[in-house]
């Protein structure tokens, strides 16, 4: 079972200052849609806020916040479910990666890893959940990562955890008006290898580098059109249907052997 939706009223997302974020703030300013922008950068957010503005004449609302501070959380989480400023749309994007391998980074930081990649989307689901059943309307676009269908770290094990959360989701609020749908990209042209201080030329050829708008412009229709998961491109889509055919043990071999 599906639920189309149909893209109006107000948006939360939350890293919204660079990258995939940035891309959906935009798009979404440009259908008209008022925004409530979540990030730790409060120049960026301001500065993001005045573009749309300018540009596109829809209410910015900032909302400053640490995703992996529990207090600060629930502030966006108390945001969500205020009956009296409802949010139609839930977009969970804000995210981080590390570059080393588990047992080289402090469990501090993988900790807040997992924070922001599970526990903020888990939490502010829960938040929104609520009011969209009860209106019967809204939707929550989960950004997760080509990265979950591989057996590849901490950070894949938090993006399958992402797809199978919005999966059992999609399945489970449909019937309530409410749509829920895994955005899986790959290697997208943003800041996020930038502040790993991975060299984009290095880490994978250009056939694989995704352009953000495109792929959010797509995301969004796939949404509209009532999917669970967004993958972009037929190289992706090609590389995931190869993904779920080898066993999972070849996959990890292949994993071990690429990092040697």
């Amino acid at each position: 079972m599906s639920s189309s939706q149909t893209l109006s009223g107000t948006a939360l997302i939350t890293g919204p200052t660079a990258g995939i974020g940035l891309e959906f703030a935009r798009q979404l300013a440009a259908r008209g849609l008022d925004l409530v922008l979540v990030a730790r950068d409060t120049d960026r957010l301001a500065a993001v806020a005045d573009e749309l503005t300018t540009a596109h004449g829809v209410r910015v609302e900032v909302l400053p916040a640490d995703l992996a501070d529990a207090d600060q959380l629930a502030v966006v989480e108390a945001r969500l479910a205020d009956a009296g400023r409802p949010v139609d749309l839930l977009v969970n994007n804000a995210g981080f990666g590390l570059k080393e391998r588990f047992l080289d980074n402090p469990i501090a930081l993988e900790q807040a890893q997992q924070d922001v990649l599970v526990r903020a989307v888990l939490r502010l689901t829960h938040a929104a959940l609520g009011g969209m059943s009860e209106r019967g309307h809204g939707g929550v676009l989960n950004v997760s990562s080509v990265a979950a269908f591989l057996p590849r770290g901490t950070y894949s094990a938090a993006k399958a955890w992402v797809n199978s959360f919005s999966e059992w989701a999609h399945n489970e609020y449909a019937a309530r008006g409410v749509q829920v749908m895994a955005l899986c990209p790959g290697f997208v042209k943003t800041e996020f290898h930038e502040r790993l201080g991975i060299d984009r030329d290095a880490s994978a050829p250009a056939w694989m580098w995704l352009d953000a708008d495109r792929l959010v412009a797509d995301a969004l229709a796939d949404f509209e059109a009532g999917k669970v998961f967004s993958i972009p491109s037929k190289r992706y889509k090609a590389l995931v249907s190869v993904s779920r055919a080898v066993p999972r043990g070849v996959l990890q071999k292949a994993q071990s052997l690429g990092r040697k």
